[in-house]
């Protein structure tokens, strides 16, 4: 057979793996408005960037009537492209094959992925819609999870991994999102789930209360992102990628500034904590007030997300309200471990008056959970800068990246209050037998609270103890914490060997 046919034969074969697929399934899949498995990747990737990998791979096996099933691809399109002109991996499962079932091949392939992704330093990205295990592959479909799964373990803070949900994710796929990084959900589409609710003893189970995108956006807190629209999904992992370094030892990405650097910002200076929003003044100092909020509907009293300063990609915590409960103490762990996994450095803006908790939460482990808060910042060996702007009380003030848990560098806001309590229920202790004879007892709380707060817990007695590095101007928060993350860029800490912390 000469060249010139056997490209011909190539080109065939291609298109038949590219076309085909159950026709039933992808009428069903359009009538939902999903995009096909390829189509998902192509809007996605930078345009003509996508090379695939394992086109013609098949299932091997031949039980339960496989051999007479035709499985293009085995269910599971792979490869690499560009976001951005940055390299990526990429996987998208197909349920015009089985209904995108994982089996021992389909299994491989994304081994395959992680292997070149892991070597290359690289992210990966799944787009994960399937009805689960392949049951005719029975015990080598899950040697193929199990396989996934050690891959994701051995990438875990050395790549990034974003899920992103289009459809079922159920059982044992369901490990896939909660081994990655990030993950993003369709609110039309997608259900994850690790039980099904006919297996639940509660009565009052069902998908829309364990399994929806809006349940894992809110309550669990698995979901970065969510959107009724597969574009609008697939726009923000985009947009997400613009801020995210490509593995562990790379310094992320920079832009050209188009934001003056020593912008200064008189709002902050008539800055009111009763009527203003903290959301204002992350949107004040950082590069054209543009950033990139994570989980903003799960413990809605804590902010966490990325933005710019000096053209680098920064991690912000930001305290919404003034407490924080047990859902708002495993948001920001979970984003101190991210940043600092990544070299991405962190400010913390702190207005914090103590942790609340429940019974329940107690139960749950309240005080584990803030343990493992403190020894995330602790631990965190990228730069640390934190500005408190109002309120900082006891062990919640402690924790929140205070100079004594290692911050580089500690300001304040001259509105800031740094005390074992609030000053007036401090003094209301302190001084409770002169409280109670005084003739006018609010005159008493009055005058002893602006004693305390002068000599214990103005920004300025703190100060005096070497415990902030300097109380600035509102207006010049922007220059001044870009100053100190310059000064941080070659931050270097020789860390003692320890396998993994056991927090």
């Amino acid at each position: 057979m000469s060249t010139l046919k056997k490209l011909s034969e190539l080109e065939s074969r291609r298109a038949t793996i590219e076309n085909s697929g159950n026709e039933d399934a992808k009428r069903v899949s359009l009538a939902k408005d999903k995009l096909s498995a390829r189509d998902r990747i192509t809007s996605l990737l930078d345009e003509n960037s996508f090379v695939e990998v394992g086109a013609f791979i098949t299932s091997r096996s031949t039980a339960f009537n496989m051999d007479i099933q035709d499985t293009p691809a085995d269910g599971v399109v792979s490869g690499y492209g560009t976001i951005n002109g940055n390299p990526v991996y990429v996987y998208s499962q197909d349920t015009s094959v089985l209904g995108g079932a994982l089996g021992e091949m389909h299994a491989k392939k994304i081994v395959r992925i992680y292997n070149d992704a892991i070597k290359m330093g690289v992210p990966v990205i799944g787009m994960l819609d399937t009805v689960g295990i392949r049951l005719q592959e029975s015990v080598d479909a899950l040697e193929g999870y199990g396989a996934i799964f050690t891959k994701m373990t051995e990438a875990t803070g050395v790549i990034p991994q974003i899920a992103v949900v289009f459809g079922d994710c159920a059982g044992s796929a369901a490990f896939i999102a909660g081994l990655s990084d990030f993950v993003f959900m369709s609110t039309k589409n997608a259900r994850m789930f690790l039980n099904s609710p006919n297996t639940i003893d509660d009565k009052a189970a069902d998908f829309d209360a364990i399994a929806t995108a809006k349940v894992h956006f809110e309550e669990s807190g698995l979901a970065s992102f969510i959107s009724e629209k597969e574009s609008d999904i697939i726009s923000e992992v985009r947009n997400l990628m613009s801020y995210l370094p490509q593995n562990n030892f790379d310094e992320g990405p920079f832009y050209n500034v188009t934001d003056d650097l020593n912008r200064m910002d008189e709002n902050l200076n008539c800055f009111d904590f009763n009527v203003n929003k903290v959301s204002d003044i992350i949107v004040s100092i950082i590069d054209n007030g543009k950033y990139f909020e994570l989980n903003s509907k799960y413990a809605e009293h804590v902010f966490t997300g990325f933005a710019r300063m000096n053209g680098g990609t920064i991690g912000i915590i930001a305290n919404i309200e003034s407490t924080v409960d047990y859902s708002g103490v495993k948001k920001m762990t979970n984003f101190v471990s991210l940043c600092d996994g990544f070299n991405i450095p962190l400010l913390t803006l702190t207005n914090i008056k103590s942790f609340t908790s429940t019974i329940i939460t107690e139960k749950l482990g309240m005080i584990k959970e803030c343990s493992k808060l403190v020894s995330a910042f602790a631990s965190a060996t990228v730069p640390k800068v934190n500005v408190i702007l109002n309120d900082a009380f006891g062990s919640s003030y402690i924790v929140m990246n205070s100079k004594h848990i290692g911050a580089d560098y500690v300001y304040a806001w001259p509105t800031a209050k740094i005390s074992i309590l609030n000053p007036e229920s401090a003094v209301k202790i302190m001084y409770d037998e002169e409280i109670k004879t005084a003739s006018v007892v609010a005159e008493v709380i009055a005058q002893k609270t602006i004693e305390y707060e002068v000599m214990n817990s103005s920004a300025y007695a703190v100060a005096a103890r070497g415990y902030i590095d300097d109380i600035i101007e509102p207006a010049a928060t922007r220059k001044r914490v870009i100053a100190a993350f310059e000064m941080l860029s070659t931050k270097q800490i020789n860390e003692n060997y320890k396998k993994h912390p056991t927090v």
